[in-house]
């Protein structure tokens, strides 16, 4: 019964959230010709509105600890990945720290406003089968947050596990991550059953589901090794998972 249900609000869903990703892009345009400020809340302002456009679903958001995380310092939000509907929290819910993403190249381009903040919004689009154009691309926004306080988030699984369970992660991104951000710290997320919401494929979607992101510890670069803090951040985001 709940799947038929799914298919009739998961259509409504799909027209609501399309719409809205059409009326932003040219918002964010006209934003982004008015400066890094106006195009950065028209961002936040944008998520705000997809996150609610799945309540359609009954998807629920809890975003838990962010109370803890120091501010006016560059963030490396590491978290594992589940699914789409992972993303907009964390530009919405974490805001104040100017939230970049390290990205795959194909989601640059095609998606109304997703890849227009992508290619513009200071983020890293990477090519994972060249690590000649990917390294020195995660080095560039390394830097940037770095010297402007901002974070970046970083998905080391490399790709969305389709039941809940982690991937290995990779070491390769965030090794350049804590040698060119040396004054950030490590944020381990650990996010649950946004997976359920694909868990019928892309079409349609789960409903009444409950995604929660989990804050753990931040932990300072300085104080550790790359080894310590990788660890410690796998082992945080990982036994925190809710299988």
């Amino acid at each position: 019964m709940q799947k038929v249900l799914s298919y009739f609000l998961s259509v409504i869903f799909g027209i609501v959230f399309i719409g809205i990703l059409l009326v932003f892009h040219p918002i964010q345009w006209v934003c982004l010709k008015i400066g890094y400020n106006a195009h950065k809340k028209s961002v936040a302002v944008l998520n705000w509105f997809l996150i609610r456009s799945t309540h359609i679903l009954g998807t629920t958001y809890h975003f838990k600890g962010v109370e803890n995380v120091p501010k006016n310092v560059p963030l490396i939000i590491v978290s594992n990945h589940q699914s789409l509907y992972d993303i907009p929290p964390y530009i919405w819910f974490m805001r104040a720290w100017h939230p970049k993403f390290i990205s795959k190249k194909e989601l640059g381009k095609g998606i109304p406003s997703v890849s227009f903040n992508l290619r513009y919004g200071g983020s890293a689009l990477i090519d994972r089968k060249d690590p000649k154009q990917a390294l020195p691309e995660i080095k560039r926004v390394a830097e940037f947050i770095n010297a402007n306080n901002y974070s970046v988030v970083i998905f080391p699984e490399g790709t969305r596990s389709k039941t809940g369970k982690p991937k290995t992660f990779s070491i390769n991104g965030l090794k350049m991550l804590y040698k060119f951000a040396p004054d950030a710290y490590f944020v381990p997320v650990t996010i649950n059953n946004s997976w359920k919401m694909t868990k019928f494929g892309a079409f349609p979607l789960g409903l009444g589901n409950r995604i929660t992101h989990t804050v753990h510890q931040p932990l300072k670069i300085s104080d550790y090794t790359f080894e310590e803090i990788f660890e410690k951040t796998q082992s945080n985001i990982i036994q925190s998972v809710i299988n």
